[in-house]
């Protein structure tokens, strides 16, 4: 297997919309639906990976087309490293998150051609089987607390032992809302919430207080996402742990966080950092220091659920149940659904990302434009300040 024969020679591109079962409610609005941007890069041997990335604003498709894509046409399937690199140097180091869900589409698409192209799982090639299952955290969204509670038994009745609710829209409800999920999985099942930057570092004070008495494993961005400071001093002033997500895109970012002391747990997502090797590369930095990490979802179709999991099997800081709203998605591109086990998914064991594409199914779900995202078209003029309240 030589480089030339590694070396990307086609590349497509579709952005995608997959609707929810049913809207989601958070502190940034409502959504019914995820939309993704599907890439699949052919190398001149032949060999096909599939990447996927999150797409939420209007900038990732442009980055995509116009700067990450043309540089592929330049690399092969492993350079991912390269890859990334090249982009910030063309321009996007002044603006990093600018472009890094548009490189994670095609970096993904690499791994994915690469593994393939070695006959291995990912997982295999960043540093072996660490654990053959990932544990999965319900993810509840939902501003009313009596839905929140259905929905934390349906979770329960399938298998799941770890869970998180999206709080952050108004004072009344954030306890009501962990109140209720509580009340449901008892007091020994892990539970966590989500405020999204929605608070000001006095109502966190306050919040936090309040909600002593649930024994959350953690708070999930509690303060707007630059102020790593307001973090730092929460995490010393009070026990509830704090860990960051919106704060911690980059691998500058975590860089940050851990100079700073600023979470107790860290969130990745290698759609929001660039790349499934950046992410490997934040797990050891947080990983150098004692801090736990897990993985963010924001709606993970087939290609990216299989990414996580191999993540989740290589990483061995990653010892947090990882976010997934699989279950809230109506569909798949993949030949392969997810089926939980014991409130766990199995790692793929295929090459690559060991998931199969249905090119199919890919062109039954594009789209041309993103729709519901954020804000909410029931509230006409209404929109997200962080903090809120």
């Amino acid at each position: 297997m030589t480089q030339d024969a590694l070396r990307i020679v086609e590349a497509r591109h579709w952005m995608v919309r997959m609707p929810f079962r049913s809207e989601m409610e958070w502190a940034s609005g409502r959504r019914s639906g995820a939309t993704r941007l599907i890439v699949r890069l052919r190398t001149a041997d032949g060999t096909v990976g599939w990447g996927e990335t999150i797409c939420l604003l209007d900038a990732i498709p442009a980055v995509l087309e116009r700067v990450v894509l043309p540089i592929a046409l330049t690399k092969s399937v492993d350079q991912a490293e390269a890859l990334h690199r090249h982009v910030l140097g063309a321009g996007y180091y002044h603006h990093k998150r600018a472009a890094v869900m548009a490189i994670c589409a095609v970096e993904m698409a690499m791994w994915d051609a690469f593994g393939r192209a070695c006959g291995q799982p990912l997982h295999r090639l960043w540093g072996g089987l660490w654990r053959d299952r990932a544990e999965m955290a319900a993810y509840i969204l939902a501003a009313d607390p009596a839905a929140a509670a259905d929905a934390a038994r349906a979770y329960l009745d399938r298998g799941h032992r770890s869970f998180k609710v999206k709080i952050g829209m108004s004072e009344a409800t954030d306890i009501a809302l962990v109140r209720a999920v509580r009340d449901v999985i008892g007091p020994d099942l892990l539970l966590r919430a989500d405020v999204n930057g929605a608070w000001t570092s006095g109502t966190a004070k306050r919040m936090l207080e309040r909600l002593r008495p649930f024994d959350l494993q953690y708070v999930e961005q509690p303060l707007e996402l630059d102020d790593l400071a307001g973090h730092a001093l929460l995490r010393r002033s009070q026990p509830v742990p704090i860990a960051l997500d919106e704060t911690a895109y980059t691998l500058s970012d975590v860089g940050n966080i851990v100079r700073t002391e600023a979470a107790d747990v860290v969130l990745l997502d290698p759609h929001e950092a660039g790349g499934l090797w950046q992410v490997v590369k934040q797990a050891a930095i947080c990983e150098a220091v004692g801090i736990p990490v897990t993985l963010h979802s924001g709606g993970e179709l087939g290609p990216s659920q299989a990414a996580y999991l191999h993540l989740a099997a290589s990483i061995p800081n990653m010892t947090i149940a990882i976010d997934t709203e699989y279950a809230h998605l109506s569909g798949d591109i993949v030949a392969e659904r997810f089926t939980l086990d014991g409130g766990c998914f199995a790692v793929p064991t295929g090459p690559g990302l060991g998931v199969t594409v249905e090119e199919a199914l890919v062109e039954r779900y594009a789209v041309t434009r993103i729709e519901g995202a954020y804000l909410d078209d029931r509230r006409p003029g209404w929109f997200p300040v962080k903090p809120a309240y």
